[in-house]
């Protein structure tokens, strides 16, 4: 199964904020849009992970298998 998620980017003064909008718990910071883009994707995995690791459900708002 893979999860689709959406992505929200903001300018900010430091560079790029990143924000999956169905899952506002993951967030990150980048230097351009692109480091962003990485951190983003990497933050994401790293949630699922600890969600796994807790057994807590992972949100699948948009989902295709």
């Amino acid at each position: 199964m893979s999860y689709q998620y959406t992505a929200k980017y903001t300018k900010i003064p430091s560079g790029y904020m990143g924000q999956i909008i169905e899952w506002e718990e993951v967030i990150t910071e980048g230097k351009d849009l692109e480091n962003c883009r990485l951190m983003l994707e990497d933050a994401l995995k790293e949630m699922i992970l600890a969600y796994q690791k807790q057994n807590k459900p992972i949100p699948n708002f948009n989902y295709s298998v």
